[in-house]
């Protein structure tokens, strides 16, 4: 007689492991919240569907925090594997400028999501949309569906619903306060890859609000990024900041603000930008920026809101901030605006192969567990190893 699995939550994780099971084995049912799956999946692919990173799987596995807890589940399923399965299932990808991996053009998210539904449902997994999980009810999982509760016994159990970003899709980290009452750990649900607060002056922002400044590096206790930001009502979002999201999120944590530096030309040392500032023969320091340094607008409001006028036309404090510009983080974006969360259930809560210490043949996946990473396909394909490195696990009792 098979074995009963069930699988809760309807995101990249469940989707991968439904996909991977041995369905000779296992009689596997996946439960989800929504009238639909796959709500979260569609929604990372609507602004530029990055499926995962061309990096080889040593450098990609470096950017995980912690590195050894994914290096685990890279093991078995590398993003050169998950290229090699989409092309299998009709998902022919392609590298961009970015180096990160898309689907190739013409192929919407929605397609991808059908391909891995259509896998699913070769593999004889049964899907029960409407069913949101309430908790348990001795050795049952609970569930409502549309007013009904519903009782359900399982051989084995797999969550995997998501952290606490983006509610719109049923990652809500509802989840939380029954797994704490089963005294199993859990951390605070924090924001990551997610904009950052700054108290810019009405005048900048009514010049460059939804403008972008590019080819900088930015910098937070010690860790620079390079990349670009876009300037918003709140603050800064994009992918320079976002990839800071932990070093600022520990600085606010110890002292209420965190600290932020751009260097606003990384192409050029200190000494070279002062030599070229000193020695301008432009009408204005505006005309030497933009002709000498190819500066932006953007970039010369910038120095000018974090500068005093004395400042600004002081070659050698205008060099210093050139390279060197401090800007105050006062908060992180809201839990529900962030591309991603860290905090969940506590990676000592769980043993190498995903499973509960205190809670036999129940396991964790996904973003509900407390790692972090950054964005360019590298949270979608931490999502997929770690399915595919438990369903391999499962086939094997």
């Amino acid at each position: 007689m098979k074995k009963i699995i069930s699988i809760i939550g309807g995101g990249s994780s469940a989707l991968i492991l439904a996909c991977f099971l041995d369905s000779s084995k296992y009689e596997i049912t996946l439960f989800e919240r929504n009238n639909t799956i796959g709500r979260k999946f569609l929604v990372a692919g609507s602004g530029g569907f990055n499926l995962t990173h061309s990096e080889t799987p040593s450098e990609m596995v470096k950017k995980y925090t912690p590195y050894a807890f994914m290096a685990h589940a890279f093991s078995d399923f590398t993003n050169i594997d998950l290229k090699n399965w989409l092309n299998k299932i009709g998902i022919e990808t392609y590298i961009g400028s970015s180096k990160r991996v898309f689907p190739i053009k013409g192929i919407k998210p929605i397609q991808v999501l059908n391909a891995i539904s259509e896998k699913i449902k070769q593999n004889k997994v049964t899907i029960k949309t409407k069913h949101n999980w309430i908790g348990w009810d001795e050795d049952s999982l609970q569930f409502k569906n549309e007013g009904e509760i519903i009782n359900v016994k399982s051989d084995i159990t797999v969550f995997a619903m998501g952290g606490g970003s983006w509610k719109v899709t049923g990652s809500d980290g509802a989840w939380i306060s029954h797994f704490e009452k089963h005294n199993i750990h859990t951390k605070i649900l924090q924001a990551s890859n997610c904009a950052c607060q700054i108290a810019w002056t009405d005048v900048f922002l009514k010049l460059n609000e939804g403008k972008s400044i590019k080819n900088i590096t930015i910098s937070c206790n010690g860790i620079v990024k390079k990349g670009e930001i876009v300037i918003t009502q709140f603050g800064m979002e994009g992918g320079a900041i976002y990839a800071l999201s932990s070093a600022i999120r520990n600085q606010i944590k110890e002292q209420n603000y965190a600290e932020i530096t751009i260097d606003l030309k990384p192409s050029y040392n200190l000494a070279e930008i002062f030599k070229i500032l000193k020695n301008s023969h432009k009408q204005t320091i505006n005309k030497c920026l933009k002709d000498d340094f190819n500066f932006s607008n953007r970039m010369i409001e910038l120095l000018k809101n974090e500068l005093t006028k004395e400042d600004y036309i002081n070659p050698e404090i205008l060099a210093q901030k050139i390279k060197n510009l401090p800007l105050k983080i006062l908060s992180l974006a809201a839990l529900d605006e962030a591309i991603s969360t860290v905090g969940g259930v506590g990676l000592d809560a769980i043993t190498k192969n995903y499973e509960l210490k205190n809670k036999p043949n129940t396991y964790c996946i996904g973003e509900m567990l407390d790692w972090d990473a950054p964005t360019g396909g590298y949270l979608l394909q931490a999502c997929f190893s770690m399915g595919v490195k438990l369903a391999l696990y499962l086939n094997q009792k």
